[in-house]
């Protein structure tokens, strides 16, 4: 089942779904095949749902928002009301609840639209390891231009702590689905927070985009490798869980 955006609209994420890009340039979310990258096929909504998590880590609160929010993203007026009357009174654990969990079932523009007004909030503070999540389940929908965009939020932000683990698993899922140049990106933007890459890092850039055959340059990555583990780089062979399980998409 494929989607494509018609009209724009002036909410950012509700059908046909816009997104802002950098330089205040707004791209139009299109859910479906993107030129030059391998199609994903999305299945239809009654086998792409997932049950509800329920535990400490979704409220009850949590649990209502994210049911009537998939109730009622078909109808743009309907979705405004539940927005406004669910969603925007939520605390900020509820409302990262909510994004997560709509991540976790796929419900991408959904999610975005969530994700928007948490970048509005004051207590907003960016985290790797979201992005990363975010970044892996529109990669894995095929929402390629959409990874493009957050991407470039991601770049955009100026209090990124260095969370090796998150710019692991953003390399990792960047790596995956063929998107070479936002992973070298993202290693760059990994050094100039303070995160040292780890051997799982290089691992993941150098052995990863060398499989795939991405026209990138891994020269530096190499040199700074090796000037951390020896110029061998026999640490390349080592196994590693983090690194392992990559294939491309």
């Amino acid at each position: 089942m494929s989607f494509l955006a018609t009209t724009p609209s002036s909410t950012i994420l509700s059908p046909p779904y816009t997104l802002l890009g950098s330089g205040g340039k707004v791209s139009y979310l299109r859910l479906g095949r993107v030129e030059g990258y391998r199609r994903v096929t999305m299945r239809g909504g009654s086998e792409n749902r997932k049950p509800l998590q329920k535990g400490r880590n979704l409220s009850i609160e949590a649990i209502q928002a994210v049911q009537s929010l998939k109730r009622a993203k078909k109808d743009l007026q309907q979705l405004d009301r539940v927005y406004d009357s669910k969603i925007r009174r939520l605390l900020k654990f509820d409302m990262m609840a909510v994004l997560r969990e709509l991540l976790r079932q796929n419900e991408c523009s959904l999610a975005l639209k969530v994700f928007e007004d948490v970048r509005k909030e004051d207590w907003y503070k960016p985290q790797v390891s979201l992005y990363a999540d975010i970044v892996s389940v529109l990669a894995s929908n095929g929402l390629f231009e959409q990874v493009q965009i957050i991407h470039s939020y991601f770049k955009a932000e100026t209090d990124l702590a260095p969370e090796i683990e998150g710019f692991n698993n953003l390399l990792k899922a960047l790596v995956s689905y063929n998107l070479g140049e936002l992973a070298m990106e993202s290693y760059y933007l990994m050094k100039e927070v303070g995160c040292e890459p780890d051997k799982t890092s290089f691992r993941i850039v150098i052995k990863g985009l060398e499989s795939t055959r991405e026209s990138v340059d891994l020269r530096t990555v190499k040199k700074d490798a090796q000037e951390l583990y020896g110029e061998s780089l026999e640490f390349l062979e080592e196994e590693d869980e983090a690194a392992t399980g990559i294939s491309t998409h």
